[in-house]
C-alpha cells in the first residue's frame, strides 16, 4: 500500500473516531444500530497505521487536521477540494497517482480524486 493510500485510510479512521467520540455522533450512530464498543480498537488501528507512514507526512497531516478538521483532501482538475484554489500546472503533472503533495494555499495533503 502506498503512502497516499495509507493516509486516505488514516483520514477515514480519524473521521470514524471523531464521529464515535462525539456525544451527538454516538447517539446518531447508536440509533442506526452501530456497535460503539470498538472505539479502542479503532484507535489502536489508527496508531498501527500511523506508524507505517513517514513521520514528516504525519506531522503535516496532523497540523492540517487540527486546523481544518481534515488533513487530506482530493484534487480534481488541478483544484484543491479543501480550499478550492486552482493549483499550479506543475502540481498536476505528477505521473504517479499515489504521489503525495501539499496544497500551497491551505497546506492539506492532496490525493488524486
Amino acid at each position: 500500500m502506498s503512502g497516499a493510500a495509507r493516509l486516505v485510510h488514516l483520514t477515514d479512521l480519524d473521521l470514524l473516531i471523531g464521529e464515535a467520540s462525539d456525544r451527538d455522533g454516538r447517539a446518531r450512530l447508536g440509533k442506526l444500530g452501530f456497535d460503539l464498543a470498538g472505539l479502542a480498537r479503532l484507535e489502536a488501528a489508527r496508531a498501527r497505521l500511523a506508524a507505517q507512514i513517514e513521520h514528516r507526512w504525519i506531522v503535516l497531516y496532523d497540523r492540517a487536521r487540527r486546523r481544518y478538521g481534515r488533513g487530506m483532501t482530493a484534487v480534481r482538475d488541478r483544484v484543491c477540494q479543501g480550499c478550492f484554489v486552482t493549483l499550479p500546472t506543475s502540481a498536476g503533472s505528477r505521473p504517479e497517482a499515489d504521489a503525495l503533495a501539499l496544497c500551497a494555499s491551505c497546506g492539506r495533503l492532496l490525493y488524486k480524486g
